[in-house]
């Protein structure tokens, strides 16, 4: 016996529930599980986009909104240069085509490293309700980039924008089927206040999260 199956069989007998388990009763219990059902929710009558972009100023993201994504290296610059950054950084691949020389940076399509300063990505999509971004591991998208640098700023498309994280799980299950190995949650800059509920800033990730809003 397995320490999870000494375990499970230990609270079966507090209970006094019988250890077998009919071929029904195991269908049952994953169909339930498969179900997915949603518990209740909120009214939510409010508009996705404005939504999220209050959301995110609330949690002390940063927000500009551009019409098509070869606006994006300007808006980058921008923002680079308003806070005094550094303009050199890395992307995710999928923006390795954008014109980031004209707009007086490098940006270099690759994994970020602990000497990176900025971190340009996408997102898989971004939730309303909570301002939140949700990014998900894989090639072509790699999470360090979301982690190292202190400052990440991400690109959203607002078609992109769902209302709910349930939504964000089921447009996930809709178009992936099997989940990937990380779903990463992002909602505003790396805060903590654990050691004497002092708050503290970017102690496990980005000091400052930045994100262009694409298509507003």
């Amino acid at each position: 016996m397995n320490a999870r199956d000494n375990i499970l069989g230990r609270i079966r007998t507090a209970l006094a529930r019988d250890p077998a388990r009919s071929d029904a009763e195991l269908a049952r219990a994953r169909a339930t599980v498969c179900e997915n059902r949603r518990g209740p929710l909120p009214t939510m009558a409010w508009e996705p986009v404005s939504r999220f972009r209050d959301r995110c100023l609330h949690s002390s993201s940063s927000v500009e909104e551009v019409i098509d994504l070869a606006q994006v290296p300007a808006a980058v610059c921008r923002y680079l240069v308003a806070n005094n950054l550094p303009r050199s950084g890395v992307c995710w691949p999928r923006f390795s085509g954008l014109d980031w020389a004209g707009a007086e940076l490098c940006m270099e399509a690759r994994p970020a490293t602990a000497e990176d300063a900025i971190g340009v990505t996408g997102a898989y999509c971004a939730v309303a309700e909570t301002g939140t971004l949700v990014l998900l591991s894989g090639t072509g998208c790699p999470l360090l980039s979301s982690l190292l640098p202190e400052t990440h700023i991400a690109v959203v498309p607002v078609s992109r924008i769902v209302r709910c994280m349930e939504d964000s799980w089921d447009l996930l299950r809709k178009e992936h089927g099997t989940l990937p190995r990380q779903v990463a949650f992002i909602s505003g800059p790396s805060r903590t206040a654990d050691i004497e509920m002092t708050l503290v800033i970017g102690i496990h990730g980005p000091y400052r999260v930045h994100v262009i809003l694409v298509g507003a």
